[in-house]
């Protein structure tokens, strides 16, 4: 049976169009050239590489290489928590910290206890616990003969591990998170070399329970990791720590900052209020114990944090671990009602990605800032979560909050003077064998593309070069 032209015409279009779906999904498959030879430079194998780029108004990839693998996201994990915040909190959302006075107020006199309550803040620095304190001066108040009493009740106890992740329980992105954590939980150790040829240090705050031996012996010699070269011992004892340093310091470092988690929280918070309260020309007779708010204290102030859209900058930018945890559990106290947790932060998460009719089956989100072992997500799943974003009516703020490549946050040192420099907002995440980026490029053609790069892998740090030519390559593509 012969067939007709029209009929030769269509089964030839449809053998072209397949073809060239076969080849849009083999394209989609291939990794740009560059990228394949930076991973090859760095000895990673293309399997322990996963990617999404995608146009935000198309409706496929650009490239998917391995994106339907669950992978260690890294702090890329906080783009879930910091856009689910901003959505279920809302940009205007701001923490309280909550001050009581038990017992008579008379002439500036206190004759009872001072309760401080917490409610999640993470962005309660020494400025702005100053900031507290100074509303309290300005209340009258001036002495305090019982005792500061801290209700951290808005989250659940916390009896994690701060060297649980990674053995390093003084680095201050260990920080257990807490309703009520000042400045956290951190002192900073300030390295000031001396005419006289000997280093001097000096910690910003002094809390009461910490003491400090100085060891230190500066030498000669090029800076490099100075930080290694430190010998520090730690010994708790009643009421806080001592910090024991010693070993070298090269001069050629100049002034440098090390910020570490010393103390118990409680202890760290007394310290630090009895520190400030004095500067102010504040007594306090006693000392500090933790329990809620009694029912006959009377409130005297309280202090609010920035707006959330603010708090999510600060995350994003910089990365902060702590804040982000602390964020996580405020939503958990929010959506699943106070003490918050981790389990109750999770269920909000997964409900408020449901309503969106997003489903990711792999996700496992740990503790909500990437820094786990157990944190999971595929490239496709966040690249539709970037999707999303892109959609919302808080978009502009979640992208202002990511790091633009070669200006700001944990991008400004990379890719400097290439033709993407500036054009690229981007979170990052490191841990020992995770290399990740995820956030938005405009390229060229100023249309807006969702990029996402996981490398798992034991020497993913080596990933860096081909991190930047996948951004490189979106940028300029055709």
């Amino acid at each position: 049976m012969r067939m007709s032209r029209l009929s030769l015409l269509l089964l030839f279009a449809a053998v072209l169009v397949l073809g060239f779906a076969r080849v849009g999904l083999g394209a989609q498959q291939r990794l740009p050239l560059a990228v394949r030879a930076a991973l090859k430079g760095a000895h990673l194998p293309v399997s322990s590489v996963g990617i999404l780029v995608q146009d935000v108004s198309k409706g496929g990839p650009v490239l998917a290489y391995n994106a339907g693998r669950a992978m260690s996201p890294a702090s890329t994990m906080k783009l879930l928590t910091t856009y689910g915040a901003l959505e279920l909190l809302g940009p205007a959302y701001r923490w309280k910290t909550e001050v009581y006075v038990d017992g008579p107020l008379s002439g500036g006199v206190l004759d009872g206890d001072l309760i401080v309550k917490g409610y999640g803040d993470p962005d309660l620095t020494l400025e702005r616990f100053w900031l507290l304190l100074r509303g309290l001066r300005q209340q009258g108040l001036r002495e305090i003969r019982g005792d500061l009493v801290l209700d951290e009740s808005f989250f659940a106890p916390a009896n994690g591990d701060p060297g649980a992740f990674d053995n390093r329980p003084y680095r201050p992105y260990n920080a257990v998170p807490r309703a009520l954590l000042v400045n956290f939980n951190a002192v900073r150790l300030r390295f000031l070399p001396q005419d006289a040829g000997n280093v001097r240090v000096v910690a910003d705050p002094v809390p009461q329970g910490l003491r400090l031996t100085d060891g230190l012996r500066p030498v000669e010699g090029s800076c490099g990791d100075w930080r290694s070269a430190l010998g520090m011992e730690v010994r708790s004892r009643p009421g806080g720590a001592e910090l024991d340093l010693k070993g070298h310091y090269p001069a050629a470092c100049g002034e440098q900052d090390l910020y570490l988690s010393l103390l118990g929280n409680g202890a760290y918070v007394y310290g630090v209020f009895k520190q400030l309260w004095s500067e102010l020309g504040g007594a306090i007779k006693g000392g500090y114990r933790s329990g809620p708010v009694p029912p006959s204290a009377r409130l005297l102030e309280t202090f609010q944090s920035p707006p959330l859209a603010d708090i999510v900058r600060d995350i994003n930018k910089f990365s902060n671990n702590v804040m982000a945890r602390q964020l996580f559990l405020t939503i958990g106290a929010e959506q699943g009602g106070p003490p918050g947790t981790v389990d109750k932060a999770a269920e909000a998460i997964r409900a408020w990605l449901a309503a969106k009719g997003l489903d990711f089956p792999e996700l496992a989100l740990g503790n909500g800032s990437g820094l786990s072992r157990n944190a999971r997500i595929s490239p496709r799943h966040l690249g539709a979560l970037l999707l999303a974003a892109y959609r919302s009516p808080v978009f502009s703020e979640l992208e202002s909050s990511l790091p633009i490549a070669s200006v700001d946050g944990t991008m400004k040192k990379r890719l400097k003077d290439q033709p993407v420099a500036g054009h690229a907002h981007i979170k990052t995440g490191t841990l020992e064998g995770v290399k990740t980026l995820a956030g938005y490029v405009f390229d060229r053609k100023g249309r807006r593309m969702v990029v996402v790069c996981m490398i798992n892998h034991p020497d993913a740090a080596a990933g860096k070069a081909a991190q930047d030519a996948l951004l490189e390559w979106v940028f300029g593509r055709p």
